[in-house]
């Protein structure tokens, strides 16, 4: 997510550590080098000069710290106004009612009816129900019963084809059988008319929603800016989602459509997947954005796949040496789930997605898939014949298939040495 922008402004933020001492000469450089990294993210002119101004009135008031460099300080004011540029604190759904209504509106192609199937995953255990509120276009009341169908969550069917009826009807379809969440998604057009907003006014007045959420491109810049701004003014919006963020999204619209449209970020796309959705938390996004990292989204991801993995029976196995390709391609499984491996790699300080060759991994599991279920589970009785069929059929070399072994019984020993702990002060942790 932004890779292009955590790029622009690694380079701003390398050249300030790099000063020994921040002069005002110095700082208006670095003030300009990061206007440019904004205007160049599509981030909308007057949010970046606002930026700028406020970053320039924090750095005079810096005071020096003994344990913080000039550069430093000057990485934590950026960071400091970063945040309060995307929106200072996390907004989230709050559920303090049922039904609980959310109606989706967005313009059309911006990815409104995929979002609608991708909240009803995250809030599975609400029970969601989603609502086909577009009676113009057939097509898109099939792909949300096809999209309900494939996350196995209920769909109401479209009713007198009126996108109202169909909307004061699923209230009622949740009231009677306990459907704790209602998702409408409501009609997209190509550009916002007066038969789109008064068509919305109409669903609120019937279902008074308890969030309106806006669905926009996160490919489309100041479009999106714009988007925010007409759709807050003639409707009112509670939050946004932000679509397409794992494509290469230049920023802009995450970046400006806080401060220029008054219209905080709930959630980002992060994947086609059904659970590709990520709530927007502003100061991890900040600390990404500056190279620094998103350690708390990653322990939020491990901890979803902890149960998958039976962490007791790994440890033993740790200490006994008797870890094999088996255990080692559930793991595998396990944490593919938890999205892809570079997204995941730069989540960590200093480490960017594309320092990942993902190709490698996929290489590991051919050939792991490629072995008998005996093999995997006595990876000591491959020889040079089912080392050449273990090739053969992963698409790999003699040599790929050695390189693996040779890695899996040395990273195997030193585990089991860790494990029974003697390389006790050696190694950061113990088993």
């Amino acid at each position: 997510m932004l890779e292009g922008l955590i790029d622009r402004f690694q380079l701003v933020r390398r050249k300030i550590l790099g000063y020994g001492t921040i002069t005002e000469r110095e700082l208006d450089g670095i003030l300009k080098d990061i206007k440019i990294t904004l205007l160049e993210a599509d981030v909308n002119y007057k949010v970046a000069k606002r930026f700028i101004e406020e970053l320039k009135e924090k750095c005079a008031s810096l005071e020096l710290s003994k344990s913080l460099t000039p550069g430093d300080l000057v990485i934590k004011a950026v960071f400091e106004e970063l945040v309060q540029l995307l929106g200072s604190s996390t907004r989230g759904i709050e559920f303090k009612k049922a039904p609980l209504i959310i109606s989706l509106v967005g313009l059309q192609g911006v990815g409104k009816t995929t979002t609608a199937a991708k909240l009803a995953v995250t809030y599975r255990q609400r029970k969601p129900l989603l609502v086909p509120a577009d009676a113009k276009r057939p097509a898109a009341v099939e792909q949300l019963t096809l999209l309900g169908k494939r996350a196995d969550v209920a769909v109401c069917t479209l009713r007198e084809n009126s996108a109202v009826a169909t909307a004061a009807h699923a209230r009622e379809i949740a009231e009677t059988q306990g459907h704790g969440l209602v998702i409408i998604d409501t009609a997209g057009r190509l550009h916002i008319d007066e038969d789109l907003i008064n068509e919305l006014k109409e669903i609120n007045r019937a279902v008074t929603p308890d969030y309106t959420v806006l669905v926009v491109d996160g490919m489309s810049g100041q479009d999106a800016v714009n988007q925010a701004a007409a759709f807050n003014e003639k409707i009112g919006v509670d939050g946004a989602v932000l679509t397409k963020m794992d494509g290469d999204a230049r920023g802009g619209a995450a970046l400006s459509i806080r401060w220029a449209a008054d219209v905080p970020i709930l959630f980002v796309g992060t994947s086609e997947n059904l659970d590709g959705i990520e709530q927007f938390y502003p100061d991890r996004v900040a600390q990404r954005i500056l190279g620094m990292g998103d350690l708390a989204t990653l322990v939020d991801r491990v901890k979803g796949i902890e149960q998958e993995i039976d962490q007791q029976k790994v440890r033993q196995k740790v200490v006994d040496g008797d870890l094999n390709f088996e255990d080692f391609l559930e793991q595998m499984k396990a944490v593919k789930k938890m999205g892809s491996l570079g997204k995941l790699a730069a989540m960590i300080p200093g480490v960017k997605e594309s320092d990942v060759d993902e190709d490698e991994l996929r290489k590991v599991e051919a050939m792991i898939n490629s072995m008998t279920q005996k093999e995997r589970l006595k990876p000591h009785i491959i020889d040079g014949s089912r080392k050449r069929r273990i090739a053969g059929g992963s698409g790999t070399t003699v040599r790929d298939v050695n390189q693996l072994l040779k890695q899996f019984f040395y990273t195997r020993d030193l585990l089991k040495k860790m494990g029974k702990g003697k390389l006790a002060g050696k190694m950061p942790f113990k088993f």
